[in-house]
């Protein structure tokens, strides 16, 4: 019976030709028998693979966004996007599989292979501009701005040397006033305005670390030395829930983030400022990177400028003004896994007025300080954790002294932060979450006076200590191969050590992608933020007298719901465009009406500032193409901004002031050889707002203005051209030496900063004249940029 009871059951399982077994043997048979089973149970369970791995360049250098596809026997297609340093990781089917890897500017990479178990594979990928001695291989070059779904965009500022810029360098903040939903902030002002937010709404990050003094005096010279950033990336609409505390947008400013490989330099020298950067390795797995820059306006063309040396003896003004600024960043491997960076940024300035005629004597300061060490630590193939610690400060001091009169006006807000990052997957899916702390210490405005009678109160005065705790969790699943989606949740506590001003709140961040087409793609979303922090303006323009309020009893927490819908469509291979509309309500925005500063017996922020509404909807264009001699793009925002404050306006809804309806913008760069490249930028955009008096009539013999509605006039619209002219005594990826000659207004077209009324009295007659006071004319420089 047992023989053929084990004969039976070799049978079924296809071992027929065993015809007589004993008893040893059949033992033997059941475990070869179990052996196949187990095994064939394994390949089934292994019928999805996970692949990773890194993308970089030829200079070792991640790749962010780069493309990897994977293309099946099935006709499956899998695909995903390198992260902020340079990792993918995918779950697909086992077997077969073509996988392709491309970014902008690069060559493409193709890789067939049998994939059986979790793989990891790295990639390295050539920049596209190659040349053999009789064979050009001509490829699309490297695209000077990405843009993708959602109002999301990037661009590498070193690669956007050929568009004009003031002083020759690539200027950050001017170059995303160039792109769409961001409003022209004129002449004089180095500010965002970002979809008919106010300036404060931006979160400015360098390295992790939130930078709350944005711009040199008056928005001339850039902020940020490009040539130690490798990467801007821009949200319009802040989607991803990782960042928060801010209305408007995030702009993410990316330092060096792999060692060098080799050492190297690069800068510029002009007129008016040079800067240089180095590149040293240590070792071969430590290295840093360090920059400086600094103006000598005051040295060498401030004494051109003056007529002779007894000005001050014959009573005329005499202005100063100087700034430096550098930037640190050091790394090192302390295994494959885990990677040490420590990045510092430091940044100031200083501006003298002497008028001998009005015995006016005045020093305005300001500066920066941030420093952010970051480990990164892979601890999978599929997880990898970031831990950032941060310092961050900013300060600034009006000094002025009138006669017998001194006054001290002083400002800071400093933060210690933590930040905390895992992303990982689940069933294919790409997650993130995380911890962010941040401890706030401000003081928002101090006022000392000598020799004046008024009494300052103290509450002007007082210092602001908050916490702001926040937790977040991204995913981004993928419905299909035509459906998409980016699902975001955010919930923050703010505490400023008083119940009353304690906040919890839920931000949720939803997007969804739709391709009906390869060239063709949709998008919808919805965002929430809050804002703890604030800013309030003093100024019309540019000077950083500017200080930060954090939320607190009087002082409310802000809040805005954010709709957005597009669509992009690839044209041909050279060109495309996008389309996209937003609308946006705020709620308790902050007006502070009382210009540089307010002080009285009674006078406090929280009874200073208004609160008010407001809401902001628009249209954004854009055309763009990357391809061939002539690059460039085409930018139209159609956009309108309000606000309503009680105390405004006798309650009604007015323009804000950077309600601007039209805002046009056209770059293009022409390459007419290797060595000569010429570029244009071309701005016209509707005036600021501002209130003008309706009319004027005699109280007790005294002029009175009477105002209507609240920023009821409006500037003359604001046209600028700009070109600038490059020659290349030679480039490489690894050295290059290039003249610059730019031109800024080049057709020296007046747009004033601001207006002054000035009112002469003849009799009962009053006449009122306008003088409109502007910044700059024509300015042209000249500037020699190398590597070595």
């Amino acid at each position: 019976m047992v023989l053929e009871k084990e004969e039976s059951i070799a049978n079924r399982v296809g071992f027929g030709f065993f015809t007589f077994v004993d008893h040893n043997e059949c033992n033997i048979l059941k475990r070869i028998l179990l052996f196949f089973l187990f095994c064939f149970s394994n390949l089934i369970a292994q019928s999805k693979v996970v692949v990773n791995g890194f993308v970089k360049d030829n200079q070792k250098q991640k790749i962010i966004g780069a493309n990897v596809s994977f293309l099946t026997n099935e006709n499956l297609k899998f695909h995903v996007f390198t992260d902020s340093i340079g990792k993918y990781s995918i779950e697909i089917p086992v077997g077969e599989v073509r996988i392709n890897v491309d970014h902008l500017g690069f060559e493409k990479e193709s890789l067939q292979l049998e994939i059986k178990k979790d793989t990891s594979l790295s990639f390295t990928l050539m920049d596209n501009e190659l040349e053999l001695k009789e064979v050009v291989v001509k490829n699309e070059i490297k695209r000077p701005l990405s843009v993708a779904l959602g109002g999301k965009l990037s661009f590498n500022p070193q690669k956007m040397g050929n568009i004009p810029s003031l002083l020759g360098t690539p200027d950050i903040v001017k170059l995303l006033q160039l792109t769409p939903g961001v409003q022209n902030s004129g002449d004089a002002n180095g500010y965002l305005y970002v979809r008919g937010g106010d300036p404060g709404h931006n979160l400015m990050l360098y390295a992790d670390a939130p930078v709350y003094g944005m711009a040199h005096l008056l928005g001339v010279f850039p902020f940020y030395n490009a040539d130690h950033i490798t990467e801007v990336q821009f949200d319009r609409s802040n989607l991803n829930s990782k960042y928060g505390g801010r209305l408007s947008s995030t702009v993410y400013v990316l330092p060096n983030q792999s060692k060098p490989n080799e050492f190297s330099i690069q800068g510029s020298l002009g007129l008016l400022s040079s800067q240089i950067s180095l590149s040293v390795p240590i070792g071969s797995k430590t290295g840093f990177f360090i920059s400086g820059r600094k103006t000598y306006i005051d040295e060498i063309v401030g004494p051109l400028l003056k007529s002779d040396k007894g000005n001050a003896k014959k009573g005329k003004e005499d202005f100063k003004y100087g700034f430096f600024d550098s930037n640190l960043t050091f790394i090192t491997e302390f295994s494959k896994k885990n990677i040490l960076t420590i990045n510092a940024f430091l940044s100031g300035d200083k501006f003298g007025v002497s008028d001998p005629k009005v015995y006016l004597n005045a020093d305005l300061k300001w500066s920066n300080v941030v420093v952010t060490p970051t480990l990164r630590s892979m601890l999978s193939e599929t997880t990898i954790m970031k831990n950032s610690f941060y310092f961050t400060r900013y300060e600034n001091g009006l000094f002025m002294n009138q006669s017998d009169v001194q006054m001290k006006v002083s400002s800071y807000i400093q933060d210690f932060g933590y930040s905390n990052s895992i992303q990982y997957m689940v069933k294919g899916i790409p997650f993130e979450s995380g911890f962010q702390y941040t401890f706030h210490d401000l003081l928002p405005q101090k006022i000392d006076v000598d020799n004046l009678s008024t009494i300052v109160n103290d509450t002007q005065t007082a210092k602001i200590k908050a916490n702001d705790i926040a937790v977040f969790a991204n995913a981004k699943p993928k419905f299909s191969d035509k459906m998409s989606a980016e699902l975001g949740a955010r919930l923050s506590y703010y505490t400023s050590g008083s119940n009353a001003s304690s906040f919890l709140r839920f931000e949720p961040r939803v997007v969804f992608n739709y391709f009906p087409k390869n060239d063709l793609s949709f998008f919808a979303s919805y965002t929430r933020q809050n804002q703890y922090v604030n800013l309030i303006t003093a100024s019309s323009v540019g000077i950083p007298t500017d200080f930060w309020i954090a939320a607190s009893d009087g002082i409310p927490s802000q809040s805005s719901n954010n709709y957005s819908v597009g669509c992009n469509k690839i044209i041909s291979k050279q060109i495309n465009t996008c389309l996209n509309g937003y609308y946006r309500s705020m709620k308790d925005l902050i007006e502070y009406p009382y210009g540089l500063t307010q002080f009285n017996e009674t006078t406090s922020l929280k009874n200073d500032i208004l609160i008010g509404d407001g809401e902001a909807y628009g249209l954004e264009w854009m055309l763009k193409k990357d391809n061939g001699k002539f690059n460039g793009w085409i930018s139209y925002t159609l956009s309108w901004s309000s606000r309503q404050f009680d105390e405004l306006n006798n309650g009604e809804v007015f323009y804000s002031k950077y309600d601007r309806r039209h805002n046009l913008v056209l770059v293009g760069t022409y390459d007419f050889n290797k060595k000569w490249n010429v570029g244009l930028t071309q701005l016209f955009s509707s005036g600021n707002r501002f209130t003008m008096p309706t009319s004027w009539y005699f109280m007790n013999n005294t002029p009175i203005r009477e105002f209507g509605s609240y920023n009821n006039a409006q500037m003359p619209n604001y046209i600028r051209t700009d070109v600038s002219v490059n020659y290349s005594f030679f480039k490489t990826p690894k050295k290059e030496s290039v003249l610059n000659f730019s031109v800024f207004n080049t057709f020296n077209i007046d747009n004033p900063i601001y207006v002054v009324l000035r009112v002469t009295v003849n009799g009962k007659k009053i006449s009122v004249d306008t003088d409109e006071k502007k910044m700059y004319s024509i300015l042209p420089s000249i500037s020699w940029r190398f590597k070595f």
